[in-house]
C-alpha cells in the first residue's frame, strides 16, 4: 500500500475569504486600495487599482487582448474586436501588499467573458484545465517549487552587460559561493524584509541558500496544491523585485542573465497522492517504486521536447541549456542525481516525488506547472515505460534538448495530446506570441557581431 505524502514543511494554510467577510476584513486591515491582478502570458501582473470602498459596488472590466500581447509590448492580430473580459475575484487570494505606502491588498481573479464561460487561454485557466483533468481519475497532484533568481547592481542601460551587486563588505562577489553564509549574510537587510513580505503575504517560503552563480540566490518552498503555489511564485517574483529597489539593486528572474554564470531555474517537486485517502501514489510501502511513478517519468521524457517552449519561453531561456552549468541538456533520469533532467530525491515511499529540473525561473509559473503536470498525466494515462534510471554523469551523454527556440515552437504546436490538455486556442496563441517574440530578437545586432564580424568578415 502507497503512503501518504509528508515531503517538506507543513504547507502555509489557504486562506478563504467569504463574501460575507470581505468587508470586515477589508475594515480590519485599514485597507484603502485594492490591486486586482491578472497574470498574463508572460506571468506579468495586469489589472486595476480600485479604492476599497467601491471594490464591491462595481463590475471589474480589462480587455481580453492582455492575453495576446508579447512581452515586446506588440500583439497577436487574432481579434476582429478587443473585447472586455469581466475579473472574478478569487476571495482566498486576498493578501495585504506589504511594500505600498498606502494600506494596500492585492487580489487574483479569474477572467470570464459576459455569458459566464471561462477565458480559456489565460494562464490560471490553463492549469485549472490540467487539474481538472487529474480530478477525473481521483488524482491530486502536489507541487513544491525551488525559484532561483540573481541580485544585480541597477542597470538602466541594456547595452551593458549585468554585475553582481556590492554588499556590506563594499565589494562585489567575483565567483559564485554555493550555500554560503557569509554570502547571504552581506545583503541581509534585504533578505529580512524579503522574509517580512512573504509572511505578510502568506507565501511559504520554506528556506534560502546561496546558489552557485555570484549574487545567486534559491528560495524553497513549501509543497501545496498546484493552483496555489502558482499563485505564491506568481506574487514571489513581483515581491522579491519590489525588496530589491528597496534596496538599491534589481532582482532578475532571466534565466540566463550574466555570461560564464549558471542559469537559473525554476525546479518543480511533484507528487500524485489519492483523493480518496490521501496516500502517496508514487511509493509502494516496501519503498519501491509504483507503476504509476514510472508511467509519470515516462511521460515527461516523451512530452517535455514538445513543451520546451513553456519550460524555455525565450531566446535567453536556451542560454541556460549549457553542459557543467548546473542545468539540464537531456531528459534522463535517475535517483539523487542532480546532472539529470528528472531527479528523483532520495525518500521513503511517503515522501517519493520527481523533480523536473528543466524550466528556467522565467517561466509563467501557471503554465510551467501546467505544461509540467501533463507531461506526468499523459504518461500515466498512456502508460509509458521511462529508460532505466542514469547511474553517471547526464552531462557526458548527448545534448537532446532543443536550443533553438524556432524548433522548439514548432514541436508545441505539432502535439495534440498536449493541444488536447492545456487546449487549442491556448497553444496557438502562445506559439504566435513566441513567434513575434523571437522574430523582434532577430532584428538586434549583438556586440558579438560587431566584435567578430565588423571588420574581419
Amino acid at each position: 500500500m502507497a503512503a501518504r505524502v509528508n515531503y517538506g514543511a507543513t504547507r502555509t494554510p489557504h486562506v478563504v475569504i467569504m463574501n460575507g467577510d470581505i468587508v470586515e476584513w477589508l475594515k480590519s486591515n485599514a485597507i484603502d486600495e485594492i490591486e486586482a491582478l491578472v497574470p498574463d502570458i508572460a506571468g506579468v501582473a495586469r489589472g486595476k487599482f480600485i479604492p476599497a470602498s467601491k471594490f464591491l459596488a462595481q463590475d471589474i472590466r480589462l480587455p481580453e487582448s492582455i492575453f495576446i500581447q508579447a512581452v515586446n509590448g506588440e500583439y497577436v492580430d487574432l481579434f476582429e474586436t478587443d473585447r472586455d473580459m469581466v475579473l472574478k475575484p478569487d476571495l482566498s487570494t486576498f493578501r495585504v501588499v506589504p511594500w505600498a505606502i498606502e494600506k494596500t491588498a492585492c487580489v487574483i481573479g479569474e477572467c470570464f467573458r459576459h455569458g459566464g464561460q471561462p477565458i480559456e487561454i489565460a494562464p490560471r485557466q490553463v492549469l485549472r484545465k490540467v487539474l481538472a483533468a487529474y480530478e477525473e481519475r481521483g488524482w491530486r497532484p502536489l507541487v513544491a517549487p525551488e525559484v532561483e533568481f540573481y541580485l544585480v547592481k541597477k542597470n538602466t542601460d541594456p547595452d551593458y552587460p549585468l554585475e553582481p551587486p556590492v554588499g556590506r563588505s563594499g565589494r562585489q562577489e567575483a565567483a559564485g559561493k554555493p550555500f554560503s553564509i557569509d554570502a547571504v549574510n552581506e545583503f541581509d537587510p534585504l533578505f529580512e524584509d524579503i522574509y517580512d513580505f512573504c509572511e505578510a503575504m502568506r507565501i511559504g517560503a520554506e528556506s534560502l541558500s546561496h546558489e552557485d552563480g555570484a549574487g545567486q540566490l534559491e528560495v524553497n518552498f513549501n509543497h501545496g496544491d498546484p493552483l496555489e503555489l502558482a499563485d505564491q511564485v506568481f506574487l514571489f517574483k513581483r515581491l522579491v523585485r519590489e525588496a530589491a529597489h528597496k534596496h538599491g539593486m534589481y532582482a532578475t528572474f532571466m534565466a540566463k542573465p550574466m555570461g560564464r554564470q549558471p542559469g537559473s531555474a525554476l525546479h518543480l517537486h511533484q507528487s500524485i497522492v489519492s483523493m480518496q485517502d490521501g496516500r502517496n501514489l508514487f511509493g509502494e510501502a516496501d519503498g519501491s517504486d509504483t507503476p504509476l511513478f514510472r508511467h509519470f517519468i515516462a511521460g515527461h521524457q516523451r512530452y517535455v521536447p514538445e513543451c520546451l517552449l513553456i519550460f524555455g519561453p525565450y531566446v535567453n531561456s536556451y542560454r541556460r541549456f549549457t553542459r557543467f552549468y548546473s542545468a539540464p541538456i537531456n531528459i534522463h533520469w535517475g535517483y539523487d542525481n542532480r546532472t539529470v533532467g528528472l531527479r528523483v530525491p532520495a525518500s521513503g515511499p511517503e515522501n517519493r516525488r520527481v523533480e523536473n529540473r528543466v524550466s528556467g525561473a522565467d517561466v509563467n509559473p501557471y503554465l510551467a506547472i501546467a505544461a509540467s503536470l501533463a507531461c506526468g498525466y499523459l504518461g500515466m494515462v498512456e502508460e509509458l515505460t521511462p529508460t532505466d534510471p542514469l547511474e553517471g554523469s547526464a552531462y557526458q551523454l548527448p545534448a537532446t534538448l532543443s536550443q533553438d527556440m524556432f524548433a522548439a515552437r514548432e514541436e508545441l504546436r505539432a502535439c495534440k495530446p498536449i493541444r488536447a490538455l492545456l487546449g487549442e486556442a491556448f497553444v496557438d496563441i502562445y506559439c504566435d506570441i513566441k513567434r513575434i517574440e523571437h522574430d523582434t530578437y532577430f532584428q538586434v545586432i549583438s556586440p558579438w557581431e560587431r566584435e567578430y564580424l565588423l571588420l574581419n568578415v
